[in-house]
């Protein structure tokens, strides 16, 4: 078994259980971790401030954060302050012709921008307000086309909510323009995310393990969905849930047990402390 000595995790459906609880296992783990010097690392399409409640709770405020599936990652996280260590934003130019595709044949879309730690929205439509229902933030709601004229820091990523037949029809149609400094992937059947074409959680690891001055054959990786097989591949351990997906198990070297059974925290016992 290889010697771990980073672990970065997916947060839902990984170290989450389907009511939103964190495996409770995982703070005492995590604490041994410490000892080992080993950090953990929280990984996720959430927004600095979506992250901070969890990782409060986890003791692991200190360590670098991956928000928005790793446009951003930063360190020394208090509500909106934070170190910024690294950040990807979305090209301003794809993004104004994002808005013009979506204004002129996806009118119903739901459009959100996030920079930094803050959540701008066009309007506080329907969809805006299931998102902070169950993110418990607050959008700010501006112009969305002159906030991009004016805005000074990166936009770390667009989030496209609707019905899902509607999204569906705009992820399709998106991927077919010419967009090449953007990707685009599906969270939920009617979320669309958009962040620039570099980042994903693989790129994250990499940049991460840099960081640390740890070759990528001495990390492991916790996920459940089909945004975390990158990191699972890349990975010297790579280990799905098994809530997972099957064709996202096959992408890892071990399946642990669910997010309903702690497998976070059997996993971390079974590859990284047993040692």
């Amino acid at each position: 078994m290889a010697d771990i000595k980073l672990i970065l995790s997916d947060i839902d459906g990984t170290i989450l259980n389907d009511k939103n609880v964190v495996d409770s296992d995982l703070k005492e783990n995590i604490v041994k971790l410490n000892h080992r010097k080993i950090p953990f690392i929280l990984a996720s399409a959430r927004s600095p401030r979506g992250m901070i409640t969890l990782a409060k709770e986890l003791g692991v405020m200190d360590n670098p954060i991956a928000c928005y599936n790793g446009a951003l990652v930063v360190k020394d996280l208090q509500d909106s302050d934070y170190t910024t260590i690294l950040s990807h934003g979305l090209n301003l130019l794809e993004v104004k012709q994002i808005f013009q595709i979506l204004q002129k044949k996806f009118p119903e879309i739901s459009i959100n921008l996030y920079s930094g730690a803050d959540w701008y929205v066009e309007n506080l439509d329907k969809w805006v307000k299931i998102e902070a229902d169950i993110t418990n933030m607050t959008p700010i709601a501006t112009d969305l086309n002159q906030l991009v004229d004016k805005l000074e820091i990166p936009i770390h990523k667009l989030l496209l909510i609707g019905e899902s037949s509607e999204i569906s029809k705009a992820m399709k149609y998106l991927q077919n323009v010419n967009l090449e400094n953007s990707s685009f992937y599906l969270s939920k059947d009617n979320y669309l995310e958009i962040t620039a074409s570099r980042v994903s959680k693989e790129h994250a690891l990499r940049e991460l393990a840099d960081y640390y001055h740890i070759k990528l054959n001495n990390t492991m990786t916790l996920g459940d969905n089909f945004n975390d097989v990158p990191m699972l591949n890349l990975a010297e351990v790579g280990v799905a849930m098994d809530n997972a997906p099957v064709d996202v198990k096959t992408h890892a070297n071990f399946v642990t047990k669910s997010n309903n059974e702690n497998g976070v925290s059997y996993a971390i016992e079974k590859y990284v402390l047993k040692r």
